[in-house]
């Protein structure tokens, strides 16, 4: 089933307690999208609230994939609050449930996100990658290239320090 998107849906209360689960659930299946399992909704609202109010405060945004009527994708298009980098944005917490991957929804996601960019008037885009997971492969088929590394910048356990891989994708091309 292919993914409905929609960037700048209304935040309801419905739809924030979906992508809560959404973020716990990836989370707990080994995502890494700002925590490490296992976590529950107590541990993730506070950071998801404060997502949420860039988003509705402005001048983030979100983009939602929807199955049926349940989100099954999300991801946040961050403003870089700073007038000489407004010409790109950051992708946030790229999200994919569990029960939906290996259905191309991730690379549906991604193409949707850097086809709506210029409409934000951003001309790249950066992702965040946590390194030791293989996801710098997902994002180099989608046309990012690593541009650096911050070597063990990621504490996941008292003895596991991993790089944050940074990705960069031109759009002066888009597949």
């Amino acid at each position: 089933m292919s993914l409905r998107f929609v960037l700048g849906p209304d935040l309801t209360p419905a739809l924030r307690e979906q992508i809560v689960d959404l973020w716990v659930d990836v989370t707990n299946a080994g995502g890494a999208v700002g925590f490490v399992a296992p976590v529950t909704t107590a541990d993730v609202r506070p950071l998801a609230e404060a997502t949420f109010a860039a988003v509705t405060d402005g001048p983030d945004r979100i983009l939602v994939g929807y199955e049926a009527d349940r989100p099954v994708a999300v991801l946040f298009l961050a403003d870089n609050r700073f007038g000489l980098k407004a010409h790109w944005g950051i992708l946030k917490r790229v999200m994919v449930h569990p029960a939906t991957q290996g259905r191309g929804q991730g690379q549906a996601l991604m193409r949707e996100a850097a086809r709506r960019a210029p409409e934000l008037g951003w001309r790249a885009l950066h992702v965040t990658v946590r390194g030791g997971l293989g996801l710098e492969r997902f994002y180099d088929r989608l046309g990012y290239r690593e541009v650096g590394r911050l070597p063990g910048a990621l504490r996941v356990a008292a003895d596991d320090d991993r790089d944050e891989i940074l990705m960069w994708r031109d759009l002066d091309t888009l597949d």
